[in-house]
């Protein structure tokens, strides 16, 4: 089983996070001893996932990140010493969907779950070299579709996402779709909510207490020994994933 860059193996150092969330989450995470990168407008997507850093991005292990060649320039150079290297991807996003989804890949134990037929080549490549069986789905949101919990366990509120996963022996929790802000669409995703820090600390974007299913997602985190980190007493927000890294 290859180890999967959103569960942290020990505490991470660096977090990349939305660009436009509030100072008081960036100061939070500095007293936490954790570098903040704050993404950058990607100007080609639409705006509501404009700040996104699953969107733009994806890591292909603790130290190695797929850009999007549209922002690469701007993360070349706020990643200039950390020794972690950027690899830029083939892909130009562009607004419409399919054209957004190129590096919006899930992970979970061993495997890649996405819509393959809109892959960014070059992360497809290194998905491959990492070893990763990889698992088609017609979503193509599919790192926004899915909060991952532990090595082998998910949140997730989509449908054909929980099928595929379940026949995989993934513990995988299905819930309500809605109920998570995202500002220009009728509602966010799950998995743009959550973000691990260390094994067994979850960053989670807001309260869940208007959720339907905040019980049964609570259940499911004390389940997996996960505590809960709230970075905003408000409402949870997707901000596209809030992804952890080692410098």
């Amino acid at each position: 089983m290859k180890n999967n860059p959103f569960i942290p193996y020990k505490k991470g150092n660096l977090v990349i996070i939305d660009g436009r969330v509030d100072e008081k989450v960036i100061k939070f995470l500095e007293k936490l001893n954790i570098k903040v990168i704050k993404t950058v407008k990607c100007e080609d997507v639409h705006e509501a996932i404009a700040y996104h850093p699953d969107i733009v991005l994806h890591p292909i292990n603790y130290k190695t990140l797929i850009v999007a060649p549209n922002v690469f320039e701007y993360y070349e150079e706020k990643f200039f010493g950390t020794g972690i290297e950027l690899i830029r991807g083939e892909k130009q996003l562009v607004r419409d969907y399919p054209g957004d989804i190129a590096y919006n890949v899930g992970r979970v134990y061993g495997y890649a779950i996405h819509n393959f037929k809109y892959t960014d080549e070059k992360l497809l490549f290194y998905l491959k070299k990492e070893g990763l069986e990889l698992i088609h789905v017609n979503q193509g949101y599919t790192k926004c579709s899915m909060a991952v919990v532990d090595k082998k366990a998910i949140i997730t509120a989509d449908r054909p996402i929980y099928e595929a996963m379940v026949k995989c022996d993934i513990d995988t929790l299905l819930i309500e779709p809605g109920y998570i802000e995202l500002e220009g669409f009728d509602y966010g995703f799950i998995g743009g909510c959550f973000g691990s820090i260390c094994k067994n600390d979850i960053f989670i974007s807001g309260k869940l207490d208007d959720h339907p299913d905040k019980d049964k997602i609570n259940n499911f985190l004390k389940k997996h020994k996960k505590n809960l980190i709230f970075l905003s007493n408000d409402k949870i927000v997707d901000l596209g994933t809030i992804i952890t890294l080692y410098c």
